[in-house]
């Protein structure tokens, strides 16, 4: 079911898109949980950790790929909200040829340096072998993540969040069921998890493919529309190169933060992964918002309707403060009694709690600067502009950094893990400024 979000009240119209979305990122992050669970308890701690600090390398391969398959879904947006039938099916064609370009280049790059990024991150000797099995299955599948991103991106750009969220929580279900199936019953410990996660991915791109082929015709271009348009290809890439790049800044530094925490050791590793976990659950609204806001200003945009933007900008900061001191008091509340669900009842606490907790404590003071990052940079990547969110990125990486060369350099764990709520804040600022100016230039340009 496609939604207009060009009418209609602001508020109930984006928490109708918001919702399936958030669902559906919560189930997501459920996955990846029991992923996590069920390496912690039936492989051990060390492969838990191994797991863990694969973390920031998926995030920078996957997230420049996902970057880039999201960023050339918002000109569809745009030509959904100005009722241009014809542009919706040449904007998709267009992002399928580029995504298949995208997903055989970055397979090949990141096959080949997946050894060395390991080595420069310091990841520990005893979690090496772990960590190489795991990265090396899911970095093979990017393909599959870059497809069944594309798909859902697609779907949402048109108004429909119902159907990703149907593929979504399918492809969780599947997952954990292949993983009890690869890890207990075959014994295939990590590489079973990664294979569990791919497989899973490429089922649900397959069925979202067949989704669209049968229930949203709009999104299925014509036999003479197979083709790279060259003006379309411009305006995709001029959203999602930028876009990409702000993912591959932003996985930079969060993994120089991972490298400096690395060396305090597999319990170290351990605690901050599963506190890190709770905290990406807890947090799901944020990127979820952002989302809705991407499709929601993009949807405005093209019908040239900034005053709506503006007013969605404001109902979005509301939902996100609430949403902040929820997952803030849920933080304290569940950190303890979760860590024993990651890594067995027989973990001794005094060995992992003690890491777990700073980086909760310091986190949830900066959950509004981290919902106002996503829904102002979201906004300005819908209004079709990817440069200063770029910029918002490379601040990212500078706070990850400075924080990541403080810790190593006084040996503090806590600066370690301080890296990303400094860049929430600093970043948060930033973006909120930049989308002043943003809008400004709209509406200049929509005045000529």
């Amino acid at each position: 079911m496609q939604l207009d979000m060009t009418q209609g009240r602001p508020m109930p119209i984006i928490l109708k898109f918001f919702l399936p979305i958030f669902i559906g990122n919560m189930f997501q992050q459920f996955y990846n949980m029991v992923d996590s669970i069920i390496v912690g308890r039936y492989v051990g701690t060390k492969a838990f950790a191994a797991v863990g600090s694969t973390g920031t390398i998926m995030f920078l391969i996957l997230g420049f790929a996902t970057g880039l398959t999201t960023g050339f879904t918002v000109l569809t947006s745009q030509r959904f909200g100005a009722k241009d039938e014809e542009g919706i099916r040449r904007s998709v064609a267009n992002a399928i040829i580029l995504t298949v370009i995208v997903s055989v280049v970055m397979t090949a790059i990141s096959l080949v340096s997946m050894k060395a990024l390991l080595g420069l991150m310091n990841t520990p000797e005893d979690i090496f072998g772990y960590a190489y099995d795991y990265i090396i299955i899911i970095t093979g599948g990017t393909g599959a993540v870059c497809f069944y991103n594309l798909f859902s991106s697609l779907l949402r750009a048109v108004g429909n969040s119902r159907a990703p969220l149907f593929f979504l929580v399918l492809s969780a279900i599947l997952n954990i069921f292949l993983d009890l199936l690869l890890i207990i019953g075959f014994g295939m410990g990590v590489k079973g998890a990664a294979i569990a996660t791919i497989a899973s991915q490429v089922i649900s791109a397959i069925l979202s493919i067949i989704y669209i082929a049968v229930r949203v015709k709009m999104l299925v271009p014509k036999r003479n529309e197979w083709r790279l348009t060259s003006s379309y290809v411009r305006k995709q890439l001029g959203v999602g190169l930028p876009m990409a790049v702000q993912f591959a800044i932003t996985a930079s530094g969060t993994m120089i933060m991972q490298s400096a925490i690395n060396r305090f050791g597999s319990n170290a590793i351990a605690g901050f992964n599963a506190s890190s976990k709770i905290g990406n659950l807890l947090t799901q609204a944020f990127p979820s918002l952002g989302q809705s806001m991407a499709t929601y200003t993009g949807q405005n945009y093209g019908k040239g309707d900034i005053d709506r933007v503006n007013q969605g900008s404001h109902v979005a900061l509301k939902i996100s403060l609430i949403a902040s001191l929820a997952g803030a008091g849920l933080a304290l509340v569940l950190l303890r009694p979760a860590i024993p669900l990651f890594l067995g009842s027989n973990v001794r606490m005094s060995s992992i709690l003690p890491w777990a907790k700073p980086y909760t404590y310091l986190s949830i003071i900066f959950y509004m600067p981290l919902g106002i990052l996503f829904i102002y940079r979201d906004m300005m990547q819908g209004l079709g502009y990817g440069f200063l969110p770029m910029m918002g990125g490379v601040l990212e990486l500078g706070s990850r950094l400075v924080t990541a060369v403080l810790s190593i350099h006084f040996s503090s764990y806590l600066l370690a893990v301080a890296g990303d709520p400094a860049a929430w804040i600093v970043t948060g600022l930033f973006d909120a400024i930049a989308y002043r100016y943003v809008i400004g230039d709209v509406r200049k340009n929509l005045t000529r």
